[in-house]
């Protein structure tokens, strides 16, 4: 604000904004969301890891393994079951189990994160303490000692 004196010696006072800050800071925002509203939208892939050098291990008989296909359907150890009642039959199933409450964990690589994560809030409510995700093995000709190059 400024003040200028009239001609009568009396002071007025200008109640103009100085809006060369508020200009300033909005120019800084609008670049700021234009740089982190991509990377927003774009949202979270998730990618299973692919080990090297491990052996296949087939699971055991006592083994639960939950499986999510691309198109989001639940298996439970290789056969299909309803979304709908896939909480039941883990809590039937771990509701027995005193000690061993593990379930292994097998999705689509191109399957969205939050239907892994609600697979994985269903196997919590259901009893399941212990998570792990199976990996596929990378097949490449190299030997036990060889290093990889980048």
């Amino acid at each position: 604000m400024g003040t200028s004196v009239n001609q009568a010696g009396t002071t007025s006072i200008k109640s103009e904004p100085n809006v060369i800050p508020m200009i300033d800071i909005m120019l800084v925002l609008l670049i700021i969301f234009m740089i982190v509203t991509p990377l927003i939208a774009s949202g979270f892939k998730a990618t299973m890891p692919q080990g090297r050098n491990l052996e296949k291990r087939p699971e055991g008989d006592g083994e639960v393994v939950l499986g999510i296909d691309a198109a989001g359907g639940y298996f439970l150890n290789g056969v299909s079951i309803p979304a709908e009642t896939l909480e039941d039959r883990l809590k039937s199933i771990y509701a027995s189990r005193a000690e061993d409450k593990v379930m292994y964990f097998r999705a689509d690589k191109d399957l969205q994160y939050g239907k892994i994560q609600e697979a994985v809030e269903i196997a919590r409510k259901s009893g399941v303490r212990v998570m792990a995700a199976i990996t596929d093995v990378k097949q490449s000709g190299k030997g036990l000692f060889d290093v990889e190059k980048p």
